[in-house]
């Protein structure tokens, strides 16, 4: 795991804990929650979404906490056990330490980062990116893909918020989207008067920035928290495009 919370103040504010112990895999996923979780919960998904890659890909991972997984999953764990407002703000306060951490394990480790960023995770995604393509180290990720991105479907766009980092971005941007989504769907819309690019991707007025893709999953995905669940989510989907084996 890495964490920022109660950090973001200080000189470093990315703490490492737990197993760091990687062997000779050839690529590493980074995964960003999304809004309510604690710390715990943080590892939980975290693991989850480790599982969910070992069943795509036929890896070792089998429930064992001790079991080698085929690829690791590093969890990120932000200040997001919060309401709404405070939280999108703690969310944009999180872009300049993962830019930190990212380039940092660009240039001391090296092996290739996938990011994966659930829910409100994908704010804290979209200004990291923004914080990369003003630094100039675009080429930090191998990918990153969104799972029921809580953002607003516009701001992916070319002319949105996220666009010009989004196309300048050294690698492809997936936003896997269902509308079997109700907390998108309801309650995020309810709350920011605007519609979710995890609900139903980019608005038919947008124009997808280069290495954009919208891939639907409605055929896979039936709530906000099973994107990344081992046998019911959309990870199948998602490996094929990231050229996991």
């Amino acid at each position: 795991m890495v964490s920022t919370r109660g950090r973001l103040d200080e000189a470093d504010p990315t703490e490492r804990s737990g197993s760091w112990e990687f062997g000779g895999t050839d690529s590493v996923v980074l995964y960003v929650h999304g809004l309510g979780a604690d710390a715990e919960s943080a590892r939980d998904q975290a693991y989850t979404a480790r599982l969910g890659l070992d069943a795509a890909t036929g890896g070792a991972g089998d429930g064992d906490a001790g079991a080698e997984s085929a690829r690791p999953v590093i969890g990120y764990s932000w200040a997001s056990n919060d309401d709404w407002g405070p939280a999108k703000e703690t969310a944009e306060a999180n872009a300049v330490p993962l830019a930190d951490w990212l380039t940092a394990w660009a240039d001391e480790d090296g092996r290739p980062v996938h990011l994966f960023a659930h829910s409100l995770g994908a704010r804290v995604t979209g200004e990291t990116l923004r914080e990369l393509d003003e630094r100039g180290r675009t080429g930090v990720l191998a990918s990153a893909s969104l799972f029921g991105g809580a953002i607003p479907n516009e701001s992916a766009g070319t002319d949105g918020r996220y666009g010009s980092a989004i196309a300048a971005l050294d690698a492809p941007l997936y936003n896997f989207h269902s509308r079997n989504d109700r907390v998108l769907g309801w309650v995020y819309r309810a709350s920011d008067r605007t519609r979710a690019v995890g609900h139903g991707g980019l608005p038919d007025a947008a124009t997808a920035p280069d290495g954009y893709a919208d891939v639907e999953v409605t055929d896979l995905v039936a709530d906000h928290y099973s994107y990344v669940e081992p046998g019911e989510g959309c990870l199948p989907r998602a490996v094929g495009r990231l050229g996991f084996e």
